[in-house]
């Protein structure tokens, strides 16, 4: 599907130059002098690169058609993860590297969104926020100001998090997962 220049928004997937590019920043340039442009920064989901390109405002850059199936996460091994469509019971495995940190926060029969491309996985979106226990964290110092003063905690599947005080060993809270930041007490 083809798009205008300005229309590229950051977490797009582009084809450009015979590759797949996900868009990490966009800026939207209007010089006094000469045409508009955006200046757009790029990475490579095959090679992993990043890449800077300008485009006039009036050009037409090909945006990638992606296919999005609701999974359930089921188990991983050494190298992979697994999961299953509800729909029809089909398992399929991803690899470790495309799921990347995402991976640590996945649970049991936890619902993903797995974004395809002809027919191969590319990337894997989790729920905005999911539920994780705090395994340890620091306990609180009297004194502190309760307003902006926060502690490090690790999670039960190993992230590290900066929670209110408040929170102890054991708590149950909310993790938004775009920021892997503390969002509330269960």
């Amino acid at each position: 599907m083809k798009i205008n220049a300005t229309e590229i928004r950051v977490g797009m997937i582009l084809e450009y130059k015979n590759d797949l590019w996900e868009v990490l920043k966009t800026q939207h340039v209007k010089p006094g002098k000469g045409g508009a442009f955006a200046q757009i920064e790029m990475k490579s989901l095959n090679k992993n690169t990043k890449f800077n390109e300008r485009f006039r405002s009036s050009e037409t850059i090909e945006k990638a058609t992606l296919e999005e199936i609701k999974f359930n996460y089921l188990y991983e091994d050494d190298s992979d993860y697994y999961f299953m469509n509800p729909k029809n019971f089909d398992q399929i495995n991803i690899n470790k590297n495309i799921v990347g940190e995402k991976g640590k926060m996945l649970t049991e029969n936890l619902e993903v969104s797995i974004n395809f491309y002809n027919d191969s996985p590319l990337s894997l979106d989790l729920p905005n926020q999911i539920t994780a226990i705090i395994k340890t964290t620091d306990a609180t110092l009297k004194g502190q100001t309760v307003s902006s003063s926060y502690k490090p905690a690790i999670l039960d599947n190993g992230m590290n998090i900066q929670v209110p005080p408040f929170i102890e060993n054991g708590d149950q809270i909310v993790v938004d997962t775009r920021t892997i930041e503390y969002v509330k007490k269960i």
